[in-house]
């Protein structure tokens, strides 16, 4: 009897197990039944030779009367022709070509009687009618205990293969298995399955690869959806409890420090949302045990203040903050706009206990040697109180006097295990953790990517903040339009304003033109195609920077002070780039997604997309988010080549339409691949959802969580549900897999 977790190479034999994993990585039997097919065929009813119609789905039964080997015309080769006769003087013809003709014509002997499905095709005229099927599926009846009606009925499996596997192969190969599958322990326990009506695991991976019918599949996959879901639960609730019940040096607010003086000396009153959320965060900071809290919100709604409001809060209690950035551009924005919200408080002595400032410091991966000596000498001393970094902030060697706060920005370009990397850093225990994300997130899927921290949400934008007009312009059918949006960057320009052109590519560096370029470490991301669709602008290589800012400089915008920005360019020409256009040297920025996030210039009031249907929803929401940031309104012009009713267009129609990001975020996850979406804040996960949608099976997802926290509840350590521990083992291994291959 074949086991759950046994090698494919003792199951299926060498030749089939190297080809399953090379084509999709599947190596164990469990593996291989958890491959769940895409969709399903029918083969059509079971239909008479006299009854016949062109281009239809059927199935048929017959006899084979003939089988004749022909030549090819334009080409050396032959290849197989069967006559079936239905025994009422009606004859179909089959026809093979290639290996597999050699293959059949072993089985297709005259006199042999079986079911064959496919699409029919007719020749010659209606009274003289041939019909024939094109590599037909069948089954013979000394080879099958299936009656023609079964076979006509059950649906077909279609998964989801590479060229080198057959899905006559992959059917076979998952047959084989489930034919020689032992007993299985149920890791869903049989209360929990009775309460919701679900069969048990066997049943469930049979009705799933071999149905019978359709009402089969659909108790199949009930079941199996809830085991992801449920699983994935257990493991975010074991893990939050797990974090919750470790030691934290409480870091409680202190009256007269350097969080009470930087609140006196705002020149802005905080919103509503901005002052509940900070007191959730204080009482958070304040307790034994150390906060796991996920910020969100809309794009501009001031979560940078919140954050450095509870890194204050910590260096008064004498402790230090870290904040870990995606890119170097946004570690060295933040930087800037930190030290500048601090003002005369970011300066010298580490806390506020002597009355001196917060010392502020950067550190990234491609500083010089003598300001990474010093940034790493200030952060293990303690005479930084707050550290701004990359991945740098990650390495063994960085080392924190007294870490009390780890504040990650854009959780989704990081996962777990690097999360907890950096909290390992803290000698005292282990430091609070505070998450933000600008991508606002539906309900389901903050329950399920970041299952394992509280949730606070800033869905009030500060005052002053000028709405943001977006239209799309289809450059291809409407040239005009194109123009114009050169000239209404003119006109900003003329008033004083400033303006940003995003481009998705780099360009030819290395001359490798139409090449997407290779994106440093710190900027996954950049240049790359998120969606596979073919739209006109993915029949050229996507514009680029390099090429963009040339023909604009000396065409639509001559005269105008251009400069570039993106992920190849050296440290310091990044910060001096940035540093220019803050300070209004620089009219138009032409740059590649390096500005997504965090990017503040308040006199910008203009962007331009261009191919913007390379982008995704929740990123354009993103990059527009870069304007009308200073009261002045905002403009975002979407340029792409796609037409219109195409799924690209409606994509940008979708976010022209509103300034929702959790309305847009709920488009993004309809229309893409959920495991983009997720990325790599879902580590691990990604592989572990196969049947779950986050959004259509909300009910799935909240009833899982709700059984999944009863049961640990119930048994903290699974003692009495060792099936179910297995699985989850397996899956925080497979976690720990994916984050050590990607180091």
């Amino acid at each position: 009897m074949t086991r759950f977790d046994e090698p494919l190479s003792k199951a299926l034999g060498p030749k089939t197990a190297k080809t399953l994993e090379s084509v999709l990585g599947l190596t164990t039997v469990g593996g291989l039944l958890r491959h769940y097919p895409r969709r399903y065929a029918d083969r059509g009813e079971l239909t008479g030779f006299d009854a016949l119609e062109p281009d239809e789905h059927v199935t048929i039964v017959g006899e084979v009367s003939r089988v004749m080997r022909r030549k090819l015309r334009n080409k050396p080769g032959t290849w197989l022709e069967v006559e079936l006769d239905d025994g009422r003087g009606n004859r179909i013809y089959l026809s093979f070509f290639g290996k597999a003709s050699h293959m059949v014509e072993k089985r297709l002997r005259p006199g042999a009687r079986g079911m064959f499905a496919g699409k029919v095709s007719a020749f010659g005229r209606k009274d003289k009618r041939r019909w024939q099927f094109a590599h037909p599926e069948f089954e013979l009846f000394d080879e099958t205990d299936t009656t023609a009606e079964e076979f006509a009925t059950a649906p077909v499996p279609i998964y989801p293969l590479g060229q080198a596997l057959s899905p006559k192969a992959m059917r076979k190969a998952v047959g084989v298995v489930l034919d020689t599958l032992g007993p299985l322990d149920d890791p869903l326990p049989e209360p929990v399955r009775r309460r919701h009506r679900l069969i048990g695991l066997a049943e469930a991976l049979n009705g799933v690869h071999r149905p019978r019918d359709h009402a089969e599949i659909g108790r199949a996959r009930a079941r199996l959806k809830f085991d992801e879901a449920f699983v994935l639960q257990a493991v975010l609730i074991r893990r939050r409890r797990a974090a919750a019940a470790m030691p934290a040096v409480p870091r409680p607010r202190r009256e007269g420090g350097l969080l009470a003086r930087f609140d006196a000396s705002l020149p802005f009153q905080l919103t509503e949302g901005q002052r509940e959320v900070g007191e959730e965060i204080a009482a958070d900071l304040a307790r034994e045990h150390p906060m796991h809290r996920l910020l969100q919100g809309e794009v501009g709604a001031g979560k940078t203040v919140v954050a450095l409001r509870a890194m204050l809060q910590v260096v008064d209690a004498g402790g230090q903050a870290a904040m870990l950035a995606p890119t170097e551009v946004l570690a060295q924005q933040h930087h800037r706009s930190i030290v500048d919200m601090l003002g005369d408080l970011a300066v010298g002595g580490l806390f506020a206990a002597d009355g001196g400032g917060a010392g502020v410091t950067l550190l990234t991966g491609s500083m010089g040697a003598a300001a990474r000596r010093s940034a790493l000498l200030d952060a293990a001393s303690g005479a930084a109180g707050i550290v701004i970094g990359t991945h740098a902030l990650l390495q063994e060697h960085v080392q924190f006097a007294d870490l009390g706060l780890v504040v990650v920005d854009e959780q989704h370009r990081f996962g777990v295990e690097q999360r907890d990397a950096l909290r390992e850093k803290s000698a005292n225990g282990r430091p609070h953790v505070l998450v933000m994300t600008a991508t606002p997130i539906p309900r389901t899927v903050a329950m399920t990517v970041f299952g394992d921290l509280e949730v606070s949400t800033l869905a009030q934008l500060p005052s002053g903040r000028a709405p943001i007009s977006t239209h799309v312009v289809p450059a291809a059918e409407r040239p005009r339009f194109l123009e114009r949006a050169w000239e209404r960057i003119r006109e900003e320009v003329a008033l004083g304003r400033q303006a940003y052109i995003v481009c998705p590519r780099i360009g030819d560096l290395e001359g490798d033109e139409g090449d997407l370029p290779s994106v440093p470490a710190d900027e996954q991301g950049e240049g790359e195609d998120e969606f596979a669709e073919t739209s006109e602008s993915e029949r050229r290589a996507p514009l680029a920077v390099l090429e963009v800012a040339p023909m604009l400089a000396e065409g639509p915008l001559a005269g105008l002070r251009v400069g570039v920005l993106h992920g190849k360019l050296a440290p310091e020409e990044k910060d001096a780039v940035m540093r220019a256009f803050t300070r209004g040297e620089i009219d138009v920025l032409i740059a590649t997604t390096v500005i997504e996030v965090g990017v503040n210039v308040p006199n910008a009031s203009v962007m331009v997309i261009m191919d913007s249907d390379r982008f995704g929803v929740s990123q354009l929401h993103q990059l527009r988010g870069r304007v009308g940031r200073g009261g002045l309104p905002g403009l975002c012009l979407l340029v792409t080549d796609a037409v219109a009713g195409s799924a690209a267009r409606v994509r940008l129609d979708a976010v022209a339409a509103t300034l929702d990001g959790f309305e847009l975020s709920r488009v993004d996850l309809e229309q893409r691949r959920e495991g983009d979406v997720l990325g790599a804040a879902q580590s691990g996960r990604k592989s572990s959802l196969k049947l779950l949608q986050l959004l259509r099976d909300q009910d799935v997802i909240e009833t899982a969580r709700q059984e999944a926290a009863d049961l640990l509840d119930d048994d903290p350590d699974l003692e009495r549900h060792p099936a179910l521990r297995a699985e989850i083992d397996a899956l925080v291994e497979d976690e720990r897999a994916e984050y050590l291959e990607k180091a």
